[in-house]
């Protein structure tokens, strides 16, 4: 079974995120925290955890449980950018430095063994790398794999805070462990309705069977369960101090001066990254004014940038920072790229994401349409604003509007609700073709011309006969089926949603999605 599996040395900080948002809230060592996702307690300090706060909860019933609980936001950007020192240190310290996620990290386990003149030595010695940036509590586990070494890693106390565990024993090591390790909601659902709740019990089903029955997703982690995992080492690869800093003074008002005065540090830049073999595919520009104000953004590549490409970005972005003195600049783009109000003093562009320059060599024929288009679209944004140019992802819902995901072109599309989940009273497919932005208001009226109503029980007072619009236009109905209750967040009282749906065909043969709340009726969206 070691043959299938490298021996990986993974190492963990427990409680990261919960540490870097009170370091940089600034708050007391071992104050009760707790971080907020979506409405849930996301994470938690030790002490909050001693006063019973688990993670899933909601806010009330932590706080009720906790009075002195500190309630924060969850920012990933905060979390990744805080553990971004540590990772540096490791970097120096070790080659080959995989990020598993901000507080976990990995690295193939015999280059260190060997240095540092065993396994358990290693993982010693790397810990004390990280214990340097001021983290009392890191653990390390080494195993057959990544899966079985970050789950020995987090296995460890702090009086023992390395475990390792014999090559070709990760299978016994796993097999006592809960099915819930997993990390597969689905799957950590059905499995124990099936009598299955150890790793060792999934692994002992048949290979076959397992894929026949989970698909490919389920006979990955059967081989994770049964300590078969083959993934190694992905070391990402930093850039070495290299970026474009142009200061200029007397400071400089022109789009077109700037734009001209950052030409030779963006070629130094473009240049420097590849004597390192490296090109950049986001950079982070950031503009600073003479009164001290601030515009930064990051420009995301289909391929890689140019010089000239980078010197756009930078003038496109002073275009949409840059307001009339005296405008009210209401845009958002003023929210969340920065306005500058003065001339500029500074210019910085750095490399946000880099990957080596093999993979982005030309094609025979060139580079093919992407690269136009995505400079044109950024262009546009760049005169309109950071959100006048959005694209949409499919996402997970109840209602076909909150089965989109909109994101800002350029931006990295943040984490949807999965599609695949179980989503309880959700509308079975078809979805209407043409969802509303703003659902139309409209009147349903029965037989007798009485508006139609909806009780708590979901009975209807009469069937509907007749669909009205805000203009008084009639659609007599001829077949109808609902409704379908929904009730959303109803511990929530300002965001709680109840609302019954309908589908309903009018008499030109139109199909339509309406929806009844305590507003009245609304149209969703058309079956076209």
């Amino acid at each position: 079974m070691s043959g299938t599996a490298p021996r990986m040395l993974a190492v963990w900080v427990p409680d990261w995120p919960v540490l870097a948002h009170a370091r940089a809230q600034r708050l007391a060592e071992g104050a009760p925290v707790a971080l907020i996702e979506k409405g849930e307690v996301l994470a938690c300090s030790a002490a909050a955890r001693a006063d019973g706060v688990r993670r899933g909860l909601r806010v009330r019933e932590a706080q009720s449980r906790c009075p002195e609980l500190a309630v924060l936001p969850y920012d990933a950007a905060l979390d990744a950018r805080a553990f971004e020192p540590v990772l540096a240190g490791l970097e120096q310290a070790l080659p080959g430095v995989h990020p598993v996620r901000p507080g976990a990290v990995a690295v193939r386990a015999r280059g260190p063994a060997r240095y540092y003149g065993g396994e358990k030595a290693a993982a010693l010695s790397i810990a004390g790398v990280v214990r340097e940036h001021r983290i009392a509590d890191v653990r390390a586990g080494v195993a057959d794999g990544l899966f079985a070494a970050q789950l020995a890693a987090r296995a460890g106390s702090p009086a023992n805070p390395v475990v390792v565990v014999p090559a070709g024993a990760a299978g016994d090591f796993l097999a006592p462990l809960p099915v819930t390790v997993l990390e597969d909601p689905e799957l950590v659902n059905l499995l124990p309705r099936l009598g299955i709740r150890a790793l060792g019990e999934f692994a002992a089903l048949g290979t076959a069977e397992v894929a026949a029955r989970f698909g490919p997703a389920g006979a990955r982690l059967h081989a994770l369960a049964g300590g078969r995992d083959p993934r190694t080492a992905t070391p990402r690869i930093p850039p070495r101090d290299v970026e474009a800093l142009v200061d200029f003074e007397p400071p400089l008002e022109g789009v077109d001066q700037v734009a001209f005065g950052i030409r030779v540090a963006a070629d130094d830049l473009v240049t420097g990254l590849l004597g390192q073999k490296l090109v950049a595919t986001a950079v982070r520009v950031e503009l600073v004014g003479d009164r001290g104000e601030a515009s930064e953004r990051v420009w995301l590549h289909p391929r890689s940038f140019s010089a000239t490409e980078v010197v756009d970005r930078v003038r496109w972005q002073l275009q949409g920072a840059t307001r009339p003195t005296g405008s009210r600049g209401g845009s958002r783009d003023a929210v969340e790229g920065g306005e500058l109000r003065s001339p500029v003093v500074r210019v910085r562009v750095t490399p946000e994401a880099v990957d080596p320059v093999g993979r982005h060599e030309s094609g025979l024929w060139g580079s093919g349409p992407d690269e136009r288009v995505h400079s044109g679209l950024s262009r546009v944004q760049g005169m309109i604003g950071h959100r006048g140019v959005l694209t949409a992802a499919p996402a997970g819902g109840r209602m076909p509007g909150d089965r989109q995901s909109i994101t800002p072109w350029g931006d990295r599309p943040v984490a949807a609700r999965d599609r695949r989940s179980p989503w309880p009273g959700a509308l079975p497919d078809p979805a209407p073709a043409t969802v509303y932005e703003l659902p139309r208001e409209v009147m349903v009226e029965d037989a007798q011309g009485r508006p139609v109503a909806v009780d708590d029980r979901g009975m209807l007072s009469a069937p509907p006969a007749e669909l009205v619009s805000p203009t008084g236009a009639r659609r007599p109905l001829t077949s109808w089926a609902g409704p379908w209750p929904l009730e959303e967040r109803w511990w929530d009282p300002e965001h709680a949603r109840r609302a019954s749906r309908f589908q309903v065909v009018d008499a030109t043969g139109e199909a339509w999605l309406l929806v009844q709340d305590d507003g009245g009726w609304w149209a969703e969206g058309r079956y076209d």
